[in-house]
């Protein structure tokens, strides 16, 4: 999982273009959007796009779910390995 974390922080980092973040920067467990990073909708939508491509992961949902799945760095990873493991089955 750790790993998965790391490329999902390199992610945001290089599709967002967020030259002065390490991945170190990022904490896997703090709010992506508001507090934390502060990323904003457009950013949620881009990183989701990208996610499907990257992955070949689904995105759909309630709102709620949808917030909860983009919680975090660590909330992503967990997403896109069940997605995954499910994709596998």
């Amino acid at each position: 999982m750790e790993a998965l974390e790391q490329e999902i922080k390199e992610l945001i980092i290089s599709l967002l273009s967020l030259e002065d973040v390490l991945t170190d920067d990022i904490d896997t467990n703090a709010p992506l959007f508001v507090e934390g990073l502060g990323l904003d909708s457009i950013d949620a939508l881009e990183l989701g796009i990208a996610l499907q491509r990257r992955y070949g992961i689904v995105l759909d949902g309630e709102k709620s779910e949808m917030k909860e799945r983009f919680a975090s760095v660590a909330a992503l990873a967990r997403y896109v390995s069940a997605q995954r493991v499910g994709q596998a089955a």
